[in-house]
């Protein structure tokens, strides 16, 4: 949520400013503003309501300009989208603030402010911090010193950019729940909330650690941790190219993304697979190891990758024999959780900063799971010693795991003192994300890059089907120790690799598609139905076409519209169904009938193989016939397609929606 950019630099920075907000707009866009530290050295400061482009054009009416400058685009959370709600915001004129996260005590420190005599002129959280700021300033006339003594006063999550006009060659950046990173030019220096703003200046990052304080000057950096001590942080070379979040000849990065799926699948496999066999090591160098210690899984997610984490379910205890729980993260980091003991926890986030799933996360890693009944007094017992796997059996287990011809006898154990982290307990987890440098990256025991590329449009797609082909990749290296055979395995792999051909050959229905969304230009609700693997897919198409195109849309079990659903069926409410050639098809098909009895208008995306017929009110799309274990992740597509089509005949915007952003960094 919201974008930051800030800049010092030899030069004028007001178009970088504006051109980093414009990359980071779809993480906020409600309003936008700049603040420079001009010539003269005063701050100057122009805000708008609503896009950047807004902005832009009242800079271009009213130009302001300067060497050191902090700018951020905005998506509302305390006050209205409006222009005196909108960043920077400054206090006496001295001290400006950029902010993204919330700050959960602003009341409480909004009344002492109040009390020795701060006035406010926004409804945000944010001006709480630029008065805290400016308090400590005037007592230490030291900027950094100044931050450092304010961020103990806040509870709650915050990305800063800071400046004042009485240090005009210093911006100071913290972090705490929220990314930020500095960029590193030629005499020249930048923070941003994404790498993506900063590509067209520079390709080298450091990414600061929770509780860091940057103190930036045009002749260096000096970075603090929480403690105030001087830390070093490791230079990255980012591997996007500059142009990554460019359109192309696409009206919207919506389509593009849909369009770039086949290429993201084919980068998420490439280097994992060798001889027709998954490489464990993509997981992380010990993945073996907690592979074979895992009794049961537990993924957690939100959005999008929750429904990605509800396929995935049914892969590993149909493919794998495990047991395995879904869960909302938003819930899960509040909850009272009763840990198993040998359970993998899986975290699945597109930008690796989602804050519910990171709160998630932190919590998994305090768990401290139970004695199994019947075994108390054993947790702990290592039983690596009653192996009786022969040299070259061990050899083999070394380099990739168990088949299900062997299984492995850790499958069963209880929690070794080896499987324990840094807290003492046998939790292990393992992140899914498609930000290599991400806090969920970097805080996971374990850890699959999804290999996306860049995804703008707020409506995930390409990292939608990358986390479900990173789920089947796991699904497969833990079925190994469960029953999945190498002949099986070969299948699954073979059935992988031909997914980008396949959805190629499914991007070819657009224009079929894009007839079929002309039914939907007048509908307000639409009902999405699947069975088996196919639920969380009907689950994620219902969630695409309300997130762009407004239409209010629910997804049910096929199997339960006798329960409920079946009263909302008449001629004006659209049924979409997705039908895979699998072993409920003819349930489905019964299923169906129901709504055709009641009148209803029925959109069916069926595998060619069905060779499912037409009829009066039922209309069907043959989608590419593949295995059913594939399924998910080729008739995913057509449903984003239609959403997409449907919102641009409704005119919304496609990629930036109303009151959604990108990155969810805030509750």
């Amino acid at each position: 949520m919201c974008g930051i950019v800030g800049a010092i630099a030899e030069r004028d920075i007001s178009s970088v400013l504006i051109n980093g907000l414009k990359r980071l707009e779809y993480r906020g866009y409600d309003s936008a503003g700049v603040a420079l530290i001009n010539g003269h050295d005063d701050i100057e400061r122009l805000r708008a309501k609503g896009k950047v482009a807004n902005l832009a054009e009242s800079l271009r009416l009213s130009p302001i300009s300067g060497h050191l400058g902090i700018a951020h685009t905005r998506w509302a959370t305390h006050g209205i989208p409006s222009e005196r709600n909108a960043h920077p915001h400054l206090c006496d004129g001295s001290v400006a603030v950029v902010h993204n996260g919330i700050i959960e005590n602003h009341q409480e420190l909004r009344r002492q402010q109040k009390q020795v005599g701060y006035t406010f002129t926004s409804d945000t959280d944010t001006e709480v911090i630029v008065h805290q700021i400016h308090q400590e300033y005037e007592a230490t006339a030291d900027l950094l010193s100044a931050v450092q003594l304010a961020v103990k006063k806040f509870t709650g999550a915050y990305a800063l950019g800071v400046v004042s006009h009485k240090e005009p060659n210093r911006l100071i950046a913290a972090r705490e729940g929220s990314p930020l990173v500095i960029g590193l030019g030629e005499n020249e220096t930048f923070i941003a909330s994404d790498v993506a703003a900063l590509l067209a200046e520079t390709k080298r990052f450091i990414f600061l650690e929770e509780g860091d304080i940057a103190d930036i000057r045009k002749d260096g950096i000096t970075l603090y941790d929480r403690q105030g001590e001087i830390v070093e942080r490791e230079i990255k070379e980012s591997q996007l190219a500059a142009n990554a979040t460019d359109l192309g000849d696409y009206p919207h990065y919506m389509l593009k993304e849909i369009h770039e799926q086949p290429r993201a699948i084919a980068d998420t496999l490439e280097g994992r697979i060798a001889n027709g066999r998954l490489i464990e090591q993509s997981f992380g160098p010990n993945a073996s190891e907690v592979f074979d210690q895992t009794e049961r899984v537990s993924i957690i997610a939100c959005g999008t990758s929750y429904h990605a984490g509800l396929v995935a379910k049914q892969w590993l205890e149909a493919i794998a024999d495990l047991p395995c729980s879904v869960e909302v993260a938003s819930e899960f980091r509040y909850r009272k959780v009763v840990a198993e003991p040998n359970t993998l926890y899986v975290f699945i986030s597109q930008s690796g900063e989602t804050a519910d799933t990171l709160s998630a996360l932190r919590k998994a890693k305090t768990l401290n799971p139970l004695t199994p009944r019947g075994r108390e007094g054993e947790r702990g017992v290592d039983l690596t010693d009653q192996r009786n796997d022969s040299p070259q059996e061990l050899s083999e287990l070394s380099l990739r795991g168990a088949t299900a011809t062997k299984q492995s006898p850790f499958r069963n154990k209880i929690a070794s003192p080896s499987s324990r982290n840094d807290s003492g307990t046998s939790t292990h987890t393992l992140a899914i994300c498609n930000a290599p440098e991400s806090s969920l990256m970097r805080e996971a025991s374990l850890g699959f890059l999804t290999r996306a590329g860049a995804e703008i449009g707020v409506a995930s797609t390409k990292a939608f089907t990358t986390q479900l082909v990173s789920l089947l990749l796991l699904t497969i290296a833990l079925g190994r120790r469960g029953g999945l055979t190498e002949a099986q395995e070969s299948d699954l792999i073979q059935e992988l690799n031909s997914l980008p051909r396949r959805i190629e050959e499914i991007l070819s229905l657009d224009e079929a598609i894009k007839h079929i969304a002309e039914q939907f230009a007048d509908k307000t609700s639409a009902l999405f139905l699947g069975r088996g693997k196919q639920f969380p897919i009907a689950l994620e198409g219902a969630l695409k076409l309300k997130e762009i195109s407004y239409i209010h849309a629910e997804a049910y079990p096929a199997g339960e519209l006798k329960h409920g659903p079946l009263a909302l069926v008449d001629e004006n409410i659209p049924v979409i169904a997705v039908a895979p050639n699998c072993t409920l098809l003819d349930k489905l098909k019964s299923n169906l009938q129901e709504v055709s009895a009641r009148g209803g208008k029925l959109i069916v995306f069926a595998d060619k193989q069905t060779q499912w017929e037409e009829q009066e009110h039922l209309q069907v799309i043959g989608v590419e016939s593949v295995e059913e274990a594939v399924a998910p992740i080729t008739f995913s597509i057509p449903l984003q397609l239609l959403s997409y089509h449907v919102a641009v005949l409704k005119g919304t915007d496609v990629d930036q929606p109303r009151n959604l952003a990108k990155s969810v960094t805030v509750e």
